[in-house]
C-alpha cells in the first residue's frame, strides 16, 4: 500500500553506460552495450543515457556513444539521452536526435576547473549557445543542466546552497528546458536533500528534472527517499552501483539501480521495470565485468517472501 506522501510512480534512468562505464578502465564491446540497452528495454525501462559525446582520446569506453544512440532510437518508447560537456558534443546529439542531452556543471568552482576547465558561469554560457543551435536547427532534443557538487565537494568542501539556486536559476534562463541536482561525490544527508530540493522545487517547479545520488557512505537510499518526499519523482541509478567520481577517495560508485527499483516497488511506488529481468541482466553485466567492483545487495539476498511489487509483477 503506497504511503500518502509518496507518489504513485517515479522513473529510474539508467546511467551505467555512460556515469558507471567511464569510471572502469576496460573498454566493453560495442555488442554488449546494445545488449545492455536492448534487455534494460524489455525490463520495462524507459530512460536510459546511452553515452557521452566527448573525444574519443579522453574517454574510449564510449567511443560508439553514435552508434548506441541509434540504436536506442529504434526501440519503441524509449527516451534516450547523453552527456554533452560543449557545444561540439551538443552538435553531435542534435544530429544524432538524441530526446535530452545532459550539460553537467560543477557548483563547485574548484570541481568544475578541474573536471570542465570551465567556471560555472562559463557553463552557464555555453548552455546558451547549445539552445541556440538546438533552436536553429530545429531540433526537439531537451536540455537538461544538471548541477553537480550540489551539496559540497572533496576539492572545495562546502558549496553554499544559495550558490547552487543561483546557477540553477542562470540556467533556466540561459535556456536550459529542465534542470537536475547531483550529490556528485557523496556528501549529502537526507536533511539536506529535503531541504536544497524544496527550495529548487519552488523556483523550478515541473522543470526540475531529475536526482542524482551517489552512494559514497551508504546514504543514497535515504536520499532518494527524502527527494521522493518533497515531489522528485525521477532518479539515476547505475546496474549494480557502478560509477562514482574520480575526485570523491572511496567513493561506491552511484546508486544501485536494482535496490533502487527495489526499494521504490516495496513501497507502492510503480516504476515499470520487472525486477527478475533486470536482476537477470545485472547477472550478465556483472560477467562482463567480471574483476571489477560492484555494488548493490538485492542480487545476493533475493526478495522476501513478503514483497509485492507495486504493479503486481510475479517475482
Amino acid at each position: 500500500m503506497i504511503h500518502a506522501f509518496l507518489p504513485p510512480r517515479a522513473v529510474v534512468r539508467e546511467v551505467g553506460l555512460r556515469d558507471g562505464l567511464q569510471s572502469i578502465a576496460r573498454v566493453l564491446p560495442t555488442e554488449r552495450k546494445l545488449e545492455w540497452i536492448r534487455d534494460a528495454h524489455a525490463a520495462g525501462q524507459r530512460e536510459i543515457e546511452v553515452g557521452s559525446f566527448v573525444p574519443a582520446h579522453l574517454l574510449p569506453q564510449l567511443a560508439d556513444t553514435a552508434e548506441l544512440l541509434a540504436f536506442a532510437k529504434t526501440l519503441p518508447g524509449l527516451f534516450a539521452s547523453v552527456l554533452v560537456p560543449n557545444l561540439k558534443g551538443a552538435e553531435r546529439a542534435i544530429a544524432g536526435e538524441a530526446d535530452l542531452m545532459v550539460v553537467p556543471l560543477s557548483a563547485s568552482h574548484a570541481h568544475s576547473l578541474a573536471n570542465l576547465r570551465k567556471t560555472p558561469d562559463e557553463v552557464v554560457a555555453e548552455v546558451g549557445r547549445m539552445r541556440a543551435a538546438r533552436d536553429a536547427a530545429g531540433s526537439k532534443t531537451l536540455i537538461d543542466g544538471g548541477v553537480g557538487t550540489a551539496f559540497g565537494c572533496t576539492l572545495q568542501g562546502h558549496v553554499a546552497p544559495d550558490e547552487v539556486l543561483r546557477l540553477m536559476q542562470a540556467l533556466l534562463d540561459a535556456g536550459a528546458d529542465r534542470v537536475s541536482l547531483a550529490d556528485t561525490v557523496g556528501y549529502a544527508d537526507p536533511a539536506m536533500v529535503r531541504s536544497l530540493f524544496e527550495r529548487a522545487l519552488r523556483i523550478a517547479g515541473d522543470r526540475l528534472w531529475c536526482g542524482h545520488f551517489h552512494d559514497t557512505r551508504g546514504l543514497g537510499l535515504a536520499n532518494v527517499y527524502a527527494a521522493l518526499e518533497v515531489g522528485v519523482t525521477r532518479f539515476d541509478a547505475c546496474l549494480a552501483g557502478i560509477g562514482g567520481c574520480p575526485h570523491a577517495p572511496g567513493a561506491s560508485g552511484n546508486v544501485d539501480t536494482e535496490d533502487l527499483v527495489f526499494m521504490l516497488e516495496s513501497m507502492g511506488v510503480a516504476t515499470g521495470v520487472d525486477l527478475p529481468k533486470l536482476l537477470d541482466l545485472r547477472r550478465r553485466v556483472a560477467g562482463w565485468l567480471d574483476g571489477e567492483t560492484l555494488q548493490g545487495t538485492v542480487w545476493r539476498a533475493g526478495f522476501p517472501k513478503t514483497f509485492a511489487p507495486a504493479e503486481g509483477v510475479t517475482v
